[in-house]
C-alpha cells in the first residue's frame, strides 16, 4: 500500500517561487498560465497487513505532524494498494 501526500501553501499564503516560476512561463509563450502554486510531494511505502482505516489514520498524523507547517500549509492525500 502507498500513500501519496501532497503538501501545499494554504492560499492566504504568497507563493513566490510560484511567481518566479508563472512569470519564467509567460516569457517562454505560454502566457495562458494563470497562476502557479508550488508544493512537495511524499509517496510513503505502508506496511503490508494495514486496514485501509489504519493506513488513513497514519498518513493523516505523519502528514499533519511532520510533513507540514501547519501555520503555512495545507494537505491532501491518497491511498492507493
Amino acid at each position: 500500500m502507498k500513500a501519496h501526500v501532497y503538501v501545499t501553501l494554504k492560499t492566504s499564503v504568497l507563493d513566490p517561487q510560484g511567481q518566479t516560476i508563472q512569470n519564467a512561463l509567460h516569457k517562454m509563450g505560454f502566457a495562458d498560465v494563470a497562476s502557479v502554486r508550488q508544493g512537495k510531494y511524499f509517496i510513503l511505502s505502508l506496511a503490508d497487513g494495514l486496514t485501509a482505516e489504519t493506513a488513513r489514520a497514519h498518513v493523516e498524523s505523519v502528514a499533519r505532524d511532520v510533513l507540514t507547517n501547519p501555520v503555512i500549509e495545507e494537505f491532501t492525500f491518497r491511498i492507493e494498494e
